[in-house]
């Protein structure tokens, strides 16, 4: 019977240990008995995704944690998630992902605009194109605040270049952004969008009723992670096996389509804390039916980092554990021959509400694989281990894929 592979990736959940959990950490303090059980049943490690040139975002690690080396496929993150809207950039063409945003006296005081609503953004979107559009520039809709803007070059270079460099928003929650402006070559233009999307913003209905509210106003453009279609290794050439991505974001969407997976939507899956982690596990357990490996992201353990909320986090830790990596393992016990990993694309810690460099434990338990020392899944069981992967991209091959 063919091995069953399934990975659960609860994003950013990686963190330090906190004085308000006792000197805890977040994956400590939860009540995770599942993911715990993984670790007993199986090895436990450190990888580490993201090299120390590069930021430490969600588009390198999980492109690390997929197996591919970001040194010789990282282009950027907003081609990525070109790719999951089925967009196809042309040879010159660049994506350029497009926040909205609320920034007061030059603060990022909500990279989300407080999560405005898809509907909300595809209209601030229009005026967008409207009024800064060209046959050049094209503003496209995404969900939330999270949108694109594609440089449409043609038969042109187009301004950008690998030294172009721009700030992710989410990394900026609370501090001035004075110095976090883009920089380099076409940044003049970024830039220029990004003031001029401040006054065509101000006395747009949608804001004026936000006001009328009492609600943070959508004051404008964040333009950052731009960059080229990547080409990456088809993953069931490389493995030789056939899968399927869960997630809410865009991101992960991308990258399934450019290794050439397929993609799997639950209804009620919002890429934030109230997202449907039922649907998700049920969602996994039946495609184990049909793929050889599924994957389930889930973001909230991330947003919940990003707002500075322990608690969240740890109700998040939570859900995911009962709800998706629960049924998942007994979905593959069941099975028989199966390998199941756990682990997140990076740390994002609650007291920085940022991403950060560092080592993320893995857990991976399966029919075939001899148990270690370790009770527990987290960071201080997994720093003890011996198995400690300074280039992530090995581990899918070295200890995932038989």
């Amino acid at each position: 019977m063919a091995t069953k592979y399934a990975i659960i990736i609860p994003d950013g959940c990686a963190d330090e240990p906190l004085a308000e959990l006792g000197g805890r950490t977040p994956l400590q303090a939860a009540d995770v008995p599942t993911m715990d059980t993984v670790a007993r049943l199986g090895i436990v490690g450190g990888t580490n995704n993201v090299p120390p040139q590069f930021t430490p975002g969600s588009e390198v690690a999980n492109m690390t944690l997929f197996g591919s080396d970001p040194h010789k496929y990282f282009t950027g993150r907003a081609p990525i998630e070109a790719a999951a809207q089925g967009i196809e950039l042309g040879p010159n063409d660049w994506a350029i992902r497009c926040n909205i945003v609320t920034v007061q006296d030059q603060i990022m005081i909500d990279f989300t605009a407080d999560h405005i609503s898809t509907a909300d953004a595809t209209a601030l979107l229009a005026v967008a194109q409207r009024e800064l559009g060209t046959p050049n520039l094209e503003f496209v809709p995404g969900v939330s605040y999270r949108n694109l803007l594609l440089y449409r070059a043609g038969d042109e270079a187009a301004p950008f270049s690998g030294d172009t460099r721009t700030t992710a928003p989410h990394d900026l929650t609370d501090l001035s952004i004075g110095d976090d402006y883009p920089r380099g070559p076409g940044s003049d233009l970024l830039t220029d969008l990004m003031a001029r999307s401040v006054a065509i913003f101000a006395d747009h209905p949608i804001n004026v009723a936000r006001a009328a509210a009492g609600k943070p106003l959508a004051t404008n453009l964040w333009l950052w992670g731009l960059g080229r279609t990547p080409t990456l290794e088809n993953f069931a050439s490389r493995f030789g096996i056939q899968g399927a991505m869960i997630t809410a974001v865009d991101l992960l969407r991308g990258l399934a389509a450019l290794i050439g997976w397929d993609r799997i939507e639950v209804e009620g899956a919002t890429g934030y804390l109230d997202t449907n982690y039922a649907g998700k596990g049920a969602a996994a357990v039946e495609a184990l039916d049909k793929y050889d490996i599924v994957c389930v992201h889930i973001e909230a353990t991330d947003e919940a980092s990003h707002e500075g909320r322990c608690d969240a986090k740890l109700e998040a830790l939570h859900q995911i554990d009962q709800h998706v990596v629960a049924p998942v393992l007994k979905k593959l016990q069941a099975h028989g021959d199966y390998r199941l990993l756990v682990l997140p694309d990076h740390p994002t810690y609650v007291r920085t509400k940022k991403h950060e460099h560092g080592f993320v434990p893995f857990a991976i338990c399966g029919s075939d694989i001899q148990p270690d020392s370790a009770t527990t899944y987290d960071e201080i069981s997994a720093s003890k281990s011996k198995i400690q992967l300074a280039e992530g991209w090995e581990l899918m091959q070295r200890y995932f894929i038989k």
